[in-house]
C-alpha cells in the first residue's frame, strides 16, 4: 500500500490539498500536534518530519523501537513504516509534510544528500534533549508563521528552514534500540514483492528502473542481502534474482507488443545500457528475439 497526500489528510481528518500538477511544489505545517495517530505499515508518496512527544512504537520491515523519549521521527518515500500509539487519541508534537518536487526545487537540495531526508542508510529517528526539542519548536513556529506569509520567495525560507531543522535533528543521539520483530520474515517479503511491483509500469522517457538487483532492494528494505534471500525462498519458493528477472521480462515483453517505443528505448528504460544486452537477455528468456515479440502492426 502506498499512502498518497490526500489518504494522508483523510486519516487525520483534514483538509488537504486540491489535486497538484505534476512537479507542483507542496508543503504544509502543523505547530499544535504531530499527527501521527496509529498508522499502518505503508509506503508514503511523500516526506513527512514529525517532532514526536508521544510514546509508540515504530516498526520497520524487520525491527521496532520503543519510543519513550521526545523524538525527531524522518519519514521519505523510500522506506516503509508503522506506528502504535501507545496512549491513544495523544498526538503531542509536530510535523512538517512535503513531496518531492518542493524538496528537490532551489540550489541547495544537494546538502540533504546525506541526511535522513535523501539517505536511506541513515537512522530515521533521533532522540533528542530538551534543550534540542525547544529550538525544534522555535523552528516549527516560524515555519508556520512563513507558510502564512505574503512573502513570494517563502518557499525558499522555508526550505531554509527545513534545512535548518534536518541539521539540528541529528545533532540528536542515534538510536541503537531497535528489536527484531516477530514474523519478520514474512513481512519482509511481502514489503519485497510489494516494492518490486512499484517499479512498474515503466514510463518512458520519464521514469526508468531504478532498482534492478537484489542487493538494490535490500538496501531500499534496510536489510543484508542474505536475508532478504533467504525470506524471499522461504516464502514464495522461488529466489530474489529470479522474481526480478521475471517481472523485467514481463514488463519488457508488454512494451514490446504494445508500445511503439523502440527496442533501444525500452532497454535503458528497463535498466540495459546497451539495446543488444537487453536482446539477449530477452530472448534468453523467453526464446523469442524482441523483434519477434513485436505486434504485426508495430514495425
Amino acid at each position: 500500500m502506498i499512502e498518497s497526500l490526500t489518504e494522508f489528510y483523510e486519516r487525520i481528518n483534514s483538509r488537504g490539498p486540491m489535486i497538484l500538477n505534476k512537479g507542483e511544489e507542496y508543503i504544509d505545517i502543523d505547530a499544535s500536534k504531530c499527527n501521527i495517530g496509529k498508522t499502518s505499515f505503508s509506503y508514503r508518496d511523500f516526506y513527512k518530519v514529525a517532532l514526536v512527544l508521544d510514546i509508540g512504537k515504530l516498526y520497520y520491515a524487520d525491527r521496532w523501537i520503543m519510543v519513550d523519549r521526545p523524538a525527531i521521527l524522518f519519514s521519505n518515500p523510500l522506506i516503509p513504516y508503522a506506528w502504535e500509539a501507545i496512549e491513544a487519541g495523544s498526538e503531542r508534537g509536530m510535523y512538517c509534510i512535503f513531496n518531492e518536487s518542493f524538496l528537490k526545487s532551489g540550489d541547495r537540495n544537494s546538502s540533504l544528500a546525506e541526511t535522513p531526508l535523501l539517505d536511506i542508510s541513515k537512522e530515521r529517528i533521533y532522540f533528542i534533549d530538551d534543550n534540542t526539542v525547544n529550538n525544534i519548536k522555535e523552528l516549527f513556529a516560524k515555519m508556520q508563521a512563513e507558510l502564512t506569509s505574503d512573502y513570494t520567495q517563502k518557499a525558499d525560507v522555508l526550505r531554509s528552514y527545513l534545512h535548518l531543522l534536518v541539521h539540528e535533528s541529528v545533532r540528536g543521539q542515534l538510536s541503537d534500540s531497535y528489536i527484531p520483530q516477530k514474523n519478520a520474515g514474512q513481512r519482509t517479503a511481502e514489503l519485497f514483492l510489494a516494492l518490486l511491483e512499484r517499479q512498474f509500469p515503466v514510463e518512458i522517457p520519464y521514469k526508468g528502473l531504478t532498482l534492478k538487483t537484489a542487493n538494490d532492494y535490500a538496501e531500499r528494505l534496510s536489510v543484508h542481502v542474505n536475508h532478504l534471500n533467504r525470506v524471499v525462498k522461504s516464502s514464495t519458493g522461488r529466489t530474489t534474482s529470479t522474481l526480478i528477472i521475471n517481472r523485467i521480462v514481463q514488463e519488457g515483453v508488454q512494451l514490446l507488443q504494445h508500445s511503439n517505443y523502440s527496442v533501444g528505448e525500452i532497454a535503458f528504460a528497463l535498466g540495459f545500457e546497451e539495446p543488444a544486452s537487453f536482446s539477449n537477455f530477452i530472448k534468453k528468456h523467453t526464446d523469442l528475439s524482441p523483434t519477434a515479440h513485436r505486434s504485426p502492426q508495430i514495425v
